[in-house]
């Protein structure tokens, strides 16, 4: 697929606060999916039921290719790709990391935690997406829009598939769990 570079709707538009704005979430969410890419795999190993492994396996894949879609966008609005520290990605992920310390390996409380560490990431990306499908289409930028789109679909459906993980035993499973004393 050639990449053509596109142009917001006006001269005005482009030199925009709006356009400032827009790549600097691009370059946030950039830094997020890359992090999450580190991040991932010790979910998945941390986790102990395998529709979890599975999950996080799954969408790590999917994580590569938001980068390469991002990667992509920029290149469609004529920028470089640039990273931008995401404080809130990087709150996230070290939350998650808490749970895996402060939780017994081979529990469903630490998968029950993983998974909320998963979707607080998952509901960020959803929102970081949902907004800048809307920025983009201001901006005149189409083409970016359906790309970023499709990422957001596919974050809705990992949060969906992580919801599906906890309700199909595994919050049952850790609230049986006897406390340890």
């Amino acid at each position: 697929m050639e990449t053509t570079q596109m142009r917001p709707v006006s001269e005005t538009a482009r030199n925009s606060k709006l356009q400032k704005f827009f790549i600097d979430q691009l370059e946030d969410i950039y830094w997020a999916e890359q992090k999450l890419v580190k991040t991932l795999p010790k979910l998945e190993e941390a986790a102990s039921s395998n529709d979890l492994k599975q999950a996080f396996n799954s969408h790590l894949q999917e994580t590569k290719n938001h980068v390469s879609r991002l990667e992509k966008i920029f290149d469609m609005i004529g920028e470089p790709a640039q990273a931008k520290k995401c404080h809130a990605m990087a709150g996230i992920t070290e939350e998650g990391e808490e749970i895996i310390d402060e939780t017994e390996e081979h529990t469903a409380q630490r998968d029950t935690g993983l998974i909320f560490a998963g979707q607080k990431a998952e509901h960020y990306e959803i929102a970081s997406y949902g907004g800048l499908v809307q920025l983009a289409k201001t901006l005149g930028y189409t083409n970016v829009a359906e790309v970023l789109s499709v990422t957001l679909a596919e974050e809705k459906k990992a949060d969906s598939t992580l919801t599906r993980i906890a309700e199909g035993g595994i919050n049952d499973q850790a609230a049986a769990e006897p406390e340890e004393e």
